[in-house]
């Protein structure tokens, strides 16, 4: 294992360690709770959807379920068993996402 800036064991390689940047970022940009949901997407790996209390969301791919959990933990985000109504009741999609989702594309 390789050891990161902080002192920690990484265990990540690749754009799997780059994601804790980005998903540490996303949390401390948010006040409140953080939490994630991992979904397998196959031999891609897993997808990480990030919700913050104050309904912002995102996203990253990681190589495996495991690198997944382990990119969460080392972002300091719990991850939480599955979608429940109230989880996604949190996210507030903007017009863009939504206009994005419909497929416009603009």
């Amino acid at each position: 294992m390789s050891q990161v800036a902080d002192g920690s064991a990484s265990g990540l390689a690749g754009t799997d360690a780059a994601q804790v940047g980005r998903l540490r970022d996303f949390r401390s940009g948010h006040d409140g709770t953080t939490v994630a949901v991992i979904n397998y997407i196959g031999r891609v790996g897993a997808r990480i959807v990030v919700i913050a209390d104050d309904g912002a969301y995102g996203d990253a791919v990681a190589s495996s379920v495991d690198a997944a959990a382990e990119i969460c933990s080392q972002a300091g985000i719990t991850v939480v068993d599955g979608w429940t109504r109230e989880l996604s009741a949190k996210i507030a999609p903007s017009a863009q996402d939504r206009q994005w989702m419909a497929g416009t594309g603009r």
